[in-house]
């Protein structure tokens, strides 16, 4: 028989791996990519001016931070930084937006009733749905490789995931390191490499 105490250390535990398997996921990624794109002659690059993300004319520490990542995870596939001369231009967009979601749970609960005969009270559960809102800040980053000689766009990585306040620089530092190579992860291509067949 399910009593009170075991039907709420049931939905904790429901909760906590709830909780726990969100935590083990980064950013949901999407990438695409032009099939018309030639990856094999794309061997520099440089930033898109003005890049998205600095669409009010000043850089900020987000977007020098943001775009120090996106160079380390260029670099590491074998671009070479050039200003002068770029194959690919890297824009960097990110935004936030509040989310609501609401869940609907069923729960049970006990009214209580005074029974003359017996001289005594008496639980008696019933059923009933518990609905809960929680309010959220989901952030979106994308990264846009665009081919400089066509100004066209030939691959784009998208992350989007919850958003945590914090006030903790190198945390936040550290979260814009993960995402981006987490977007990266997606991209298939390194400087002057045939790309595979489809």
């Amino acid at each position: 028989m399910y009593t009170p105490s075991r039907i709420v250390a049931w939905f904790a535990a429901a909760c906590a791996a709830v909780l726990l398997a969100g935590c083990a996921t980064g950013p949901r990624i999407t990438t695409e990519a032009d099939p018309e794109a030639d990856f094999a002659r794309y061997r520099t690059f440089a930033f898109y001016s003005p890049l998205a993300i600095e669409r009010d004319g000043y850089t900020s520490a987000m977007s020098e931070r943001m775009k120090a990542a996106a160079r380390t995870q260029m670099e590491s596939r074998g671009y070479v930084y050039s200003e002068s001369s770029p194959d690919l231009w890297v824009n960097i967009n990110a935004y936030t937006q509040r989310r609501t979601e609401v869940s609907s749970m069923p729960t049970v609960d006990y009214a209580y009733y005074y029974s003359y005969r017996a001289n005594r009270y008496f639980a008696v559960p019933y059923w009933r749905d518990r609905t809960d809102v929680y309010r959220y800040t989901e952030g979106t980053m994308n990264v846009d490789l665009v081919d400089a000689a066509r100004n066209r766009l030939v691959w784009e990585g998208i992350a989007v995931g919850r958003v945590t306040n914090t006030r903790d620089v190198a945390a936040r530092d550290a979260r814009i390191d993960s995402t981006m190579a987490d977007i990266f992860a997606q991209y298939p291509y390194r400087a002057g490499m045939v790309p595979p067949a489809r």
